[in-house]
């Protein structure tokens, strides 16, 4: 699905709102001043003056409105670098064509490791800025569904989860987490690599949970890994928008899988590895049974044995 943004006064975007009375959307897309869709295109007008255009039609949309209505010669913004860590990243990184990898739910007790790798071309980095993009961590529930359902469509990405039950059969057989993780890392960032040819990313950034070697060294044995202007970094989010983006759509995953186990469990299925978790690990087993936990969990943390010692307790 294409995509074109354009530049216009508020004048030209109440303009269009008239125009597209019949086709406006209720949407609540943050910062928006309205949402329309036409049969083959998406159009979402923001406060700042952007005009996002997705869909099949999208530049013959665009043109509708491009013609003496866009700022010649303006040159769109573009995120700047907040942190080059140790100098060992490539000068300039956050204005580059870059994919990013980032994941989420490694230290949930409930659900699954979600990862995605997402592609941000340079020119899109105004347009990630204008729809919210940023550290996941920094965003309530509310606003990265909100933020997710507009890139998803205008990003490419690859989702990899690894659910509850693999997740304990590879733990079970020795498998680190950090394993894992890299594999999955690698994974996404290949189906990115493939979605997007011939087009090739200016660099690749991990949001860094091991070093560079030990990443690595995980990959041995992977039929193809991926090592070609890759570069790692905590806190990536913050260095280039592809990582939080990746980093917004993995969250946004999560939640719906967390959504889906509260589901199958009946009540409220918490986040994270807190007390709150033991106590609904417990009532899950009181409720369904203790076979039921590897499909909900991850074993082998220690609220398992909490949650097992908090049935015990009630059943004495």
């Amino acid at each position: 699905m294409g995509n074109v943004v354009l530049n216009l006064e508020m004048s030209k975007i109440n303009e269009m709102k008239n125009y597209y009375g019949r086709q406006l959307l209720d949407k609540n897309i943050p910062g928006s001043v309205f949402a329309a869709k036409t049969p083959a295109c998406m159009i979402t007008a923001y406060k700042s003056g952007k005009v996002l255009f997705q869909g099949n039609d999208c530049e013959k949309e665009a043109n509708k409105w491009s013609e003496s209505t866009s700022t010649p010669g303006k040159k769109p913004a573009v995120a700047k670098v907040k942190s080059v860590a140790k100098g060992h990243l490539p000068f300039g990184i956050g204005e580059m064509s870059a994919i990013g990898s980032d994941e989420v739910g490694t230290g949930d007790f409930f659900g699954p490791i979600t990862v995605v790798a997402a592609y941000v071309k340079k020119e899109d980095i105004p347009l990630l800025k204008e729809l919210g993009v940023r550290d996941s961590k920094d965003l309530n529930d509310e606003k990265i569904i909100a933020i997710a359902k507009v890139i998803k469509g205008v990003v490419p990405f690859s989702l990899m989860t690894l659910k509850n039950e693999k997740y304990n059969q590879v733990q079970r057989s020795g498998m680190s987490q950090g394993k894992m993780k890299a594999i999955l890392h690698n994974q996404a960032i290949l189906n990115v690599l493939e979605k997007i040819a011939p087009a090739k990313p200016e660099a690749i950034l991990i949001d860094q949970f091991v070093q560079p070697s030990t990443y690595f060294q995980h990959l041995k044995g992977q039929k193809v890994v991926v090592n070609k202007d890759v570069y790692f970094s905590t806190k990536a989010e913050g260095i280039h928008l592809a990582v939080a983006a990746a980093s917004i759509l993995a969250r946004y995953a999560f939640i719906q899988y967390i959504d889906k186990l509260s589901e199958a469990a009946g009540f409220r299925i918490p986040k994270g590895a807190g007390a709150q978790v033991d106590v609904a690990a417990a009532k899950l087993i009181l409720n369904k049974g203790r076979d039921i936990l590897p499909t909900f969990v991850k074993l082998h943390f220690a609220n398992t044995d909490k949650a097992i010692a908090l049935v015990n307790k009630k059943q004495s």
